[in-house]
């Protein structure tokens, strides 16, 4: 433990501002006492060996300089000061050095290592004890008794009192670090509502308005390139409907985005009912589309996926298909719904519309919300959509 302390002194940074006032106060107030000869025994004690004011300045500079080291290098302050404060006895003493004897011993309690707090508890309760049964078992006087009274006053008093702040600064510096944790989980809660609600944001607004954009584009395109005037009245007939129901898809969409304050509430949630209809609109757009819908009431969240990877197999097929029959099936069997879209693939001539990726994205999103399957791609002549949901509500009996 001396070779601690040792290597301590070697590397002592700069004292605390507060502990240099210490330092300051104690040192001040002793030498006040030994001017106005104030001692703690009188010069004809018998422990008093050196007598006078003068080998009392001894401890006292010492304890003021373990004063400095109070935050800085506890555990050497304290032993220092313990061979200063035993010095001290066999002087006149004084009350100046005692005190900063406790608060060197208190402040190695709360600032010096846990395991060194530890032992100065118990040594410090052991000497205390030592301090009352000893000198009483020697002596046989009831005055001996004070001997463990001074020791537990000068050392065990404020090593207990160190280790009750130490405890309640730990307590308080825990619950510190769980709040800044708590902050710092809901704000991570917070930034992750916010992005999945954007990601479930674009998937809705892509699949309300990209099936009525990408038929725009098309007819529009075939309308400036073919000199016929039946063909352009036609195409700008589906544009103008396309329009309309763009506009219709996107209030409908800003309604939702909306607090709900005003009159009018946000539409109802695309079901499988609307699936005729659905390939109603996609047969004006130009497509030859079969519908074979199987399917007993599913739950909700799986119905409006289940409309949306049609609708966006659709708008795909419009785009990027060749000439022939798209077929959409739906089948419902061993607690879970098969959703398949197959369409022409190969070369296509005529107009296209641009593609991002971005609806193969929303549809494989869907299904892993609601733990199913999607895969999209080739399969001979033919470009595949399925996705299979769990039915994870049961079926009504």
């Amino acid at each position: 433990m001396e070779g601690m302390a040792v290597r301590e002194l070697h590397r002592l940074p700069r004292p605390h501002r507060f502990d240099v006032y210490v330092a300051a106060g104690g040192l001040l107030g002793g030498l006040l006492l030994v001017v106005s000869r104030l001692g703690t025994r009188r010069s004809d004690d018998p422990i008093t060996l050196f007598d006078g004011p003068w080998p009392v300045l001894v401890p006292l500079t010492v304890l003021a300089g373990c004063e400095l080291m109070r935050r800085t290098a506890p555990r050497a302050a304290l032993l220092t000061g313990t061979v200063a404060i035993t010095a001290d006895l066999a002087t006149q003493g004084n009350v100046s050095t005692v005190l900063m004897f406790t608060d060197v011993m208190y402040a190695a309690v709360l600032y010096g290592p846990l395991a060194s707090a530890r032992r100065i508890q118990w040594i410090t309760g052991l000497l205390t004890v030592a301090g009352t049964l000893v000198p009483f078992a020697v002596w046989r006087v009831p005055e001996a008794l004070l001997i463990g009274v001074v020791v537990g006053v000068v050392a065990y008093g404020p090593a207990a009192t160190g280790w009750i702040v130490r405890n309640h600064r730990d307590a308080a510096e825990a619950a510190r670090l769980r709040a800044e944790q708590t902050a710092l989980l809901a704000e991570m809660d917070r930034a992750q509502a916010v992005t999945t609600e954007r990601a479930r944001m674009a998937r809705e607004l892509h699949d309300m308005v990209a099936n009525h954009l990408s038929a725009i584009a098309i007819h529009s395109t075939a309308a400036l390139s073919l000199d016929d005037p039946d063909t352009s009245q036609q195409a700008l007939s589906v544009i103008r409907e396309n329009s309309v129901e763009g506009l219709a898809e996107m209030r409908r969409l800003i309604g939702i985005l909306r607090d709900g304050s005003g009159d009018n509430e946000p539409a109802a949630a695309p079901t499988l009912d609307g699936l005729e209809a659905l390939v109603d609109g996609a047969r004006a757009n130009g497509l030859d589309v079969s519908l074979d819908a199987e399917h007993r009431q599913v739950p909700a969240p799986v119905e409006l996926a289940a409309y949306r990877i049609v609708q966006e197999s659709l708008t795909n097929a419009l785009k990027h298909a060749c000439p022939g029959r798209v077929t959409v099936a739906l089948a419902q069997r061993d607690g879970v719904l098969d959703v398949r879209v197959l369409s022409p693939y190969g070369h296509r001539d005529g107009p296209r519309a641009p593609g991002s990726g971005a609806g193969l994205v929303g549809m494989r999103e869907r299904a892993a919300l609601l733990g199913g399957t999607f895969d999209a791609g080739p399969e001979g002549s033919r470009w595949t959509v399925r996705a299979t949901f769990p039915l994870v509500e049961g079926e009504p009996a």
